[in-house]
């Protein structure tokens, strides 16, 4: 087990503007917190919910990577959609990075992110346990 707390940024604006940190080691476990499909100011996959689940996810994953954890560590996921009827579309992907070691899973429709063009954005949690570097 690790004891020191560690938290790694992204080149996300809302980190600076809410102060916080893209995911925080504490044990354990590595926190990522809501993730959106961007890269710096741009938006992958505007209007398709296949995509920018896999772009979310994808950036997601990268900060567990900073931590040499990869997607059989995820032990929990959370998913926002703003269309119910992009369940499918998001699912799919879910289970493509994760069914090999499936998480427990939250899918949550919500009514907006702070960007309109955003359909969905996801968080991931990981136990590193005896893979912890």
């Amino acid at each position: 087990m690790t004891d020191a707390v560690q938290r790694a940024q992204s080149d996300s604006f809302w980190e600076e503007a809410v102060g916080s940190a893209r995911a925080v080691a504490a044990g354990d476990l590595v926190l990522v917190a809501g993730t959106m499909p961007f890269t710096g100011t741009v938006l992958h996959g505007e209007g398709d919910p296949h995509e920018q689940a896999r772009a979310a996810f994808g950036n997601a994953l990268a900060e567990l990577e900073r931590f040499g954890l990869g997607p059989e560590a995820v032990v929990r996921t959370r998913m926002y959609l703003t269309h119910a009827r992009d369940v499918d579309a998001v699912c799919s992907v879910h289970k493509e990075l994760f069914g090999a070691a499936p998480p427990a899973a939250t899918l949550v429709i919500v009514s907006g992110f702070v960007d309109s063009r955003v359909l969905v954005e996801v968080e991931v949690e990981a136990y590193r346990g005896a893979t912890s570097t």
